[in-house]
């Protein structure tokens, strides 16, 4: 037989290594995502409809009380009240120009309202007290003010994501060890915004199975199915499976939010890191993150009740000062207050628990 030329062998093996780089080409996606698939399930655990042995996925954490931690935070944040208390002014001043502030009127108009309609119920003494908690009541549901425009929806959240990127970077840099002003935080915490943006609309996704476990509940009570019955149990059981759900997802998004503001960090690499550091560990930190939002609905309570019996009394007796908008004002403290409290818990809660991970093994 004749043997194959050079030419033709060369060809041959052109056409054999183009053939192979074209395969390669296209296994590349599905042996990168075999890779990322198998490096997911090495660091979690966990199998759905399988018992994960505690071995597994029993992870060190060794963290303060919820008191004592709630107190280290408070120090922490006084220590630099002036950096912080600054930064609170600012952004108020910011929200009240781009946002607005509810107006006086508003309140008033709930305050005569919930007067009215609580008249019957309460009685004396305990009626002012009570009318007081039903004005704190409907300002956290409903607020003061109508529904906002699209404009200030928008100038409200980038404000409050702004807030929170502050004061990440102020407490990043002073437990660092660095002097800091305001006006560093203003000028050069807003680099992340579009990532943490992100992040944010992950978080609103979500909490949409709560979402509709409120809907649920709303309609529920409207048609009497509520009243009792094998109906109202399985409601229940939905309603709180939707919750979980939420909880369970938030809770790692929460840590997302703060690592999103490290430097050349993505937002899908921030919900993975902040994923990893869920595992075997999850539930302690939503715990934590439960008594945060508890320890802000009590500190609300605290400051507005006394506020809103004082308002009305002070008000009572000088009608000339019924425009003052005491309360307009402190709400609108308040809140940003709140995030600066919340972010810095957060925060902090984040540093315990990359420091118990730095930690060497026993």
């Amino acid at each position: 037989m004749p043997k194959p030329s050079k030419k033709t062998t060369k060809k041959s093996v052109n056409k054999q290594t183009k053939t192979g780089n074209v395969l390669a080409l296209l296994k590349k996606p599905f042996v990168a995502s075999a890779v990322r698939i198998r490096a997911f399930m090495a660091r979690r655990p966990h199998r759905s409809f399988r018992l994960t042995r505690s071995r597994d996925y029993k992870r060190s954490l060794e963290l303060p009380g919820f008191f004592r931690f709630t107190r280290s935070v408070n120090k922490t944040v006084l220590a630099h009240k002036k950096i912080f208390g600054w930064l609170a002014i600012s952004y108020a001043i910011l929200t009240a120009i781009f946002v607005g502030v509810a107006t006086q009127e508003s309140y008033a108009a709930l305050t005569s309202t919930l007067q009215e309609t609580g008249s019957s119920i309460f009685e004396g003494n305990v009626g002012q007290v009570g009318q007081a908690g039903l004005l704190f009541a409907a300002i956290l549901t409903n607020g003061l003010t109508s529904a906002p425009s699209e404009t200030q929806q928008i100038y409200a959240i980038l404000l409050g994501l702004l807030v929170w990127l502050t004061t990440v970077w102020l407490l990043r840099n002073i437990l660092a060890g660095h002097k800091v002003k305001v006006r560093d935080g203003l000028y050069n915490a807003g680099a992340p915004i579009v990532p943490l943006f992100l992040i944010a609309l992950v978080f609103l996704i979500q909490l949409l199975p709560l979402g509709l476990a409120v809907l649920g509940y709303s309609a529920a009570n409207t048609s009497g199915l509520l009243e009792g019955g094998v109906e109202a149990m399985l409601f229940w059981i939905g309603a709180g499976l939707l919750t979980v759900l939420s909880l369970y997802w938030v809770t790692s998004t929460f840590f997302a939010m703060v690592i999103v503001t490290l430097p050349g960090m993505y937002p899908l690499r921030a919900l993975r890191t902040a994923g990893d550091m869920m595992v075997g560990r999850r539930i302690r930190i939503l715990l934590r993150l439960l008594w945060m939002m508890l320890c802000l609905v009590v500190a609300w309570a605290i400051v507005l009740i006394p506020l809103i019996l004082f308002d009305g009394w002070i008000k009572g007796l000088f009608t000339q000062i019924s425009w003052l908008p005491l309360i307009p004002v402190t709400l609108l403290l308040l809140g940003i207050g709140t995030v600066i409290w919340a972010s810095s818990y957060v925060y902090l809660l984040y540093r315990k628990v990359v420091d118990d991970d730095a930690k060497p093994a026993l």
